[in-house]
């Protein structure tokens, strides 16, 4: 019931039977039945499919998901990059890991974890950009609100998976605003001069709500939110074509 679990296990070959209708990548996913969204789930659908394990998030799920299973589940929490890794590495006990191949994308976050550039040094250098709809006037790397839905404004903040992956090419979380919470609302006049807006392409569409998102009146660039969220395969090879720049 996660986008990230599910687009990693089947690069390692597992056998994924149920899947919710976020999980898109890869292209083979989208033969799989659907049981629900990664907040619902139908259980006569998922007793259907005759499963063996239920994968959830903390993070990504709610705790109902696991409090109802009619069947086992395994529970991960990713709050960072540096989680990533062994949170593979107890999936790959759980599952048995045939081939090797969940224990070798752990051991490869491993690595991406603690193979971090220095700070950025300037916004028209941030890798996973889509495109600038206002490109800043200064490009020092200063305060940043990360968008991640609309009608209310909400962003990310510290504790989170995308503040670790920013923080992972140069974006100190504390430059992150507003700084309380992980997922807080925000009004955007509130928000101090010289913010940039990092809006995600994902789950809100963004790049479809150009028009709202000038209207801000600040430098703003559409990003490409599973570069930065979907902290399994996606967001390592992200990070490994970072690194290798």
């Amino acid at each position: 019931m996660v986008p990230s679990w599910t687009e990693t296990l089947l690069a390692c070959g597992c056998e994924v039977v149920g899947r919710t209708r976020f999980c898109i990548h890869p292209a083979e996913a989208r033969r799989i039945p659907v049981v629900g969204g990664t907040k619902t789930i139908d259980w006569d659908r998922v007793r259907a499919l005759e499963p063996d394990l239920l994968l959830l998030d903390q993070e990504e799920n709610p705790r109902t998901m696991h409090d109802e299973s009619p069947i086992e589940t395994f529970v991960t929490h990713i709050t960072s990059v540096a989680d990533a890794g062994p949170e593979l590495e107890r999936l790959a006990s759980r599952l048995g890991d045939a081939t090797g191949k969940l224990r070798d994308i752990a051991a490869r976050w491993s690595r991406a974890a603690v193979a971090r550039g220095g700070p950025l040094m300037s916004w028209l250098d941030l890798p996973g950009v889509v495109e600038w709809l206002r490109p800043p006037e200064n490009p020092s790397v200063g305060p940043v609100a990360y968008l991640i839905w609309r009608d209310p404004w909400m962003a990310i903040g510290p504790g989170t998976f995308i503040a670790s992956m920013l923080d992972a090419v140069g974006v100190p979380q504390s430059l992150l605003f507003p700084t309380a919470g992980k997922y807080p609302t925000l009004d955007p006049d509130s928000l101090p001069d010289g913010t940039v807006l990092l809006a995600s392409s994902e789950p809100y569409p963004f790049h479809r709500k150009q028009d709202a998102l000038l209207a801000l009146d600040r430098p703003v660039a559409i990003v490409d939110g599973e570069s930065f969220s979907w902290f399994g395969v996606r967001s390592l090879s992200f990070l490994e074509s970072v690194a290798a720049t």
